[in-house]
């Protein structure tokens, strides 16, 4: 029979036993509830949206041995790279609101990228009428992100998430910055359609100053995204990290340059060292940021996306060549081919995402909206819709469902490779192109590509597939119709003796080697009547007008002033007549402010270039005394006559009357 001694110890045993078999149990429940909230912890997002990057730009589609980039390479390692991956846009500023919206430019109006001018627009109109050199019209722009429009970042904002917007945003001044759609956060809070000045500093921002004499504003960005990440490593977040790189200006490192300078290929397109420098100095940026996730931990809890907001730059000169090449894809940078719409793309999502995984679906930037809020399981408000899906089944490795993609870019810029105002659709692989307007008697113009047998776009097929053509462009009337898209016309005003279809889609570089002998610089003139002549061109007065003779290149005039004139919103009035070809700017010069004539400091407008008196009213509004003010008014060769030239104010008082 045991003692009392015995029971005690037994009784103490069995005790103890109890109490571990309990921390035990408490240790399994805590372990299991920290598991659970680790899997249900909200993922974080970071957006990484390179500028003007192109298909052939990375070492993703082994299209490039001039380039490298193996920052974005390891990112394709943790994710899934998409092969046919489209902008919705082959410029800008209308692809950045497709991914903040979810919607086509089409739909939000945003086609060309100038939301960083002064006129303030947020109703895209069909214009009546054009040049007389254009078989269709081109409507206007939208300028600023219209508030109006839910974006992802307040979707997100909304939802719990910090948000933080880093680098170029290029969808408007305040009141449209990114801290009024969404964001907590924005810098450098540069409305600029590229960095301010130059990559390596000094910049041009303001408030805004290098830590070193010769920072890189890209390794600056890349360490203001970093202080934001370790700032909210926990809770979600949203970073929103859209690289200033590698827009022009184009400038770089200079021991990158010398670097890259070494091994040039003369006989690869892509031979610019330059260009090869600021790539590196991108990839740099996404290494930075890849290794403060790993750092802080949370790599496995975020969600990251890659693309380029269109296709690479083909057509401005650097180091004497062209920025870059996009082959094997034809065309680049604001034109309807492949090489201006096509881009790498990577998207990563541990446990969604197989890691080191490809997808040839078709996927496009208005895409990457909803595909955020199904992945995250959030819902659209009751009234929002998109024009883009999700591709989360694709990023699980099955198909996607769509019927087509679209891009609308009703403008035509004289680039290589340009064509008239245009939309197209993608279906399967086949590519159909609509030139507005662009056949006989006003008819609509097509071309038609088989892109899995023909990348480059070399073989249009248009003609020999006439039930194809009719099929797709079907689609096009169709979402044309269901985004209420402001059209190109018919232009009235079109002579078939002033356009020459053998020159569609040919231009030279801007000052590149294929362009023409460049005309020598006028030696300085006297000015006329107060304007001093800048550009190719001459002034003179005949008859009480003023005359500009212009030879092309960006002919202008400036005045200054005899006095200052006082801020606020103003009107330069006049009546022309015009047989140039281009549209028309008019900049002033702000006291206090320098440069004097820039492009965020002037205001474009259509000119009708038929050899009649037209009026024209440009309005600005300026925040100190006007000095001077600069008339460009056309950008081709010509003769343009100006008369009745005054400066109104708001309430229309007559500030100033040129006579001539």
């Amino acid at each position: 029979m045991p003692t009392p001694v015995q029971d005690f110890q037994r009784n103490d045993r069995f005790v103890r036993l109890l109490l571990s078999i309990s921390a035990i149990l408490a240790m399994a429940v805590s372990l299991d509830r920290s598991s659970a909230s680790a899997q249900t912890a909200k993922p974080n997002i970071v957006f990484i949206l390179a500028d003007d990057l192109g298909w052939s730009d990375t070492t993703l589609f082994e299209t490039t041995k001039f380039y490298k980039t193996p920052n974005i390479e390891r990112l394709a390692a943790r994710g899934m790279t998409f092969t046919h991956a489209y902008s919705s846009s082959p410029l800008c500023s209308p692809t950045r609101a497709s991914i903040l919206t979810g919607l086509s430019p089409a739909r939000t109006g945003i086609t060309s990228p100038t939301c960083h001018l002064p006129q303030v627009v947020l109703q895209a109109e069909s214009t009546a009428a054009g040049a007389a050199n254009m078989m269709a019209t081109i409507p206007s722009s939208v300028t600023r992100l219209d508030p109006k429009y839910y974006t992802l970042a307040e979707m997100l904002s909304d939802n719990g998430y910090a948000t933080g917007h880093f680098g170029k945003w290029h969808l408007g001044p305040e009141p449209y910055s990114p801290l009024q759609h969404g964001f907590d956060v924005d810098i450098p809070h540069w409305p600029g359609p590229g960095p301010a000045g130059s990559y390596v500093a000094p910049w041009k921002y303001q408030d805004f100053d290098p830590q070193t004499p010769d920072e890189h504003i890209e390794d600056r960005m890349a360490l203001e995204a970093v202080a934001f990440m370790e700032a909210h490593r926990n809770e979600p977040f949203f970073l929103n990290y859209w690289m200033f790189s590698v827009h022009a200006p184009f400038d770089a490192k200079a021991a990158l340059i010398e670097k890259y300078r070494k091994n040039i290929d003369p006989n690869d397109p892509q031979r610019s060292p330059t260009y090869a420098a600021m790539v590196e100095s991108m990839d740099d940026a996404v290494g930075s940021l890849l290794d403060t996730l790993d750092r802080l931990q949370i790599a496995d809890n975020t969600m990251i996306v890659f693309a380029s907001d269109n296709g690479g730059n083909m057509y401005n000169e650097v180091d004497g060549t062209s920025a870059t090449s996009n082959a094997p894809l034809k065309g680049g940078k604001a034109t309807m081919y492949e090489g201006g719409v096509r881009g790498p793309a990577i998207v990563t999502l541990p446990g969604i995402v197989d890691a080191g995984t490809r997808s040839d679906e078709v996927i496009q930037s208005s895409d990457f909206y909803p595909t955020i809020l199904e992945l995250l399981s959030i819902a659209p408000q009751g009234d929002q819709s998109f024009d883009g899906i999700s591709i989360a089944p694709a990023l699980r490795g099955d198909t996607l469902q769509r019927g087509a993609i679209f891009t609308f870019f009703p403008h035509s810029p004289g680039i290589p490779d340009w064509l008239p105002p245009a939309v197209s659709v993608h279906q399967d692989d086949w590519k159909l192109i609509r030139i507005f307007h662009g056949g006989e008697n006003g008819k609509h113009r097509f071309k038609l590509f088989d892109l899995n047998n023909d990348i480059g776009e070399s073989n249009d097929l248009s003609a020999s597939q006439p039930q194809r053509v009719a099929a797709m462009d079907s689609l096009i009337e169709a979402f044309l119709t269901d985004t209420q898209a402001a059209l190109p016309l018919p232009n009235p005003n079109f002579d078939p003796s002033k356009y020459d279809p053998d020159k569609e889609g040919k231009a030279a570089l801007k000052g590149g080697a294929d362009a023409p002998p460049r005309t020598p610089p006028r030696k300085a003139t006297k000015p006329v009547a107060g304007w001093q002549a800048e550009g190719n061109c001459t002034v003179s007065v005949n008859d009480g007008s003023l005359v500009f003779s212009s030879d092309g290149g960006d002919p202008h005039a400036v005045y200054s002033l005899d006095k200052p004139v006082p801020p606020g919103k103003r009107t330069l009035q006049f009546t022309m007549t015009s047989n140039s070809t281009g549209n028309g700017q008019v900049f002033w010069h702000e006291q206090g402010i320098k440069p004097p004539f820039i492009a965020d400091r002037s205001v474009s407008f259509d000119v009708t270039h038929d050899g009649k008196p037209q009026t024209y009213s440009v309005p600005f509004t300026t925040s100190h005394p006007i000095l001077a003010v600069r008339m460009d008014p056309s950008r081709g060769p010509g003769t343009l006559t100006i008369t009745d030239l005054c400066l109104i104010a708001e309430d229309g008082t007559v500030l100033k009357t040129w006579q001539f």
